[in-house]
């Protein structure tokens, strides 16, 4: 079970998200029902730790199994989704992960995966591009070019 829950006044998530960088630029993806880019990762499970949950996300979405290197932020973010127009508390560790010893590189600057009827595209984006592109969360384009060594806490509000 998803630990997501919906209400009157929104949806809670707890989420764990990918920081991937390779060669200066970062993984990104977006899928056949959004146009912005997001990070890949997902909901964590009831009973299943964060580091679990980041191992299988990245293994369910891009077939490999990273290293997971440090958590770099949890982000208390607060927003509006851009579509469905929802309200989302989601609480989103954000984990630093390496994948040099996987063949994820060898598959090129973009490349789409499916899972279902659902189409997802991934993008390796320029960190110096990073500043002009539809990607949340905000604040990675700034964060992301000064790494935290310790876990960081973050609330953003979008």
């Amino acid at each position: 079970m998803d630990l997501t829950f919906k209400t009157e006044e929104g949806i809670f998530n707890y989420r764990v998200c990918a920081i991937i960088i390779h060669d200066g630029a970062l993984l990104t993806t977006r899928n056949n029902k959004t146009s912005y880019y997001y990070l890949p990762g997902g909901r964590v499970k009831l009973h299943e730790t964060a580091d679990a949950a980041i191992d299988r996300e990245v293994f369910e979405e891009l077939g490999v199994h990273g290293k997971i290197l440090r958590p770099l932020w949890l982000n208390q973010g607060f927003f509006t989704e851009d579509f469905s127009k929802e309200r989302f508390h989601e609480m989103c560790l954000y984990y630093l992960v390496d994948i040099s010893e996987t063949e994820l590189p060898s598959r090129g600057t973009y490349f789409i995966r499916y899972e279902g009827d659902k189409r997802y595209y991934y993008e390796w984006i320029p960190l110096n591009r990073l500043k002009d592109e539809y990607l949340y969360p905000l604040f990675i384009k700034e964060k992301i070019h000064d790494l935290p060594q310790t876990l960081t806490i973050l609330a953003e509000y979008e």
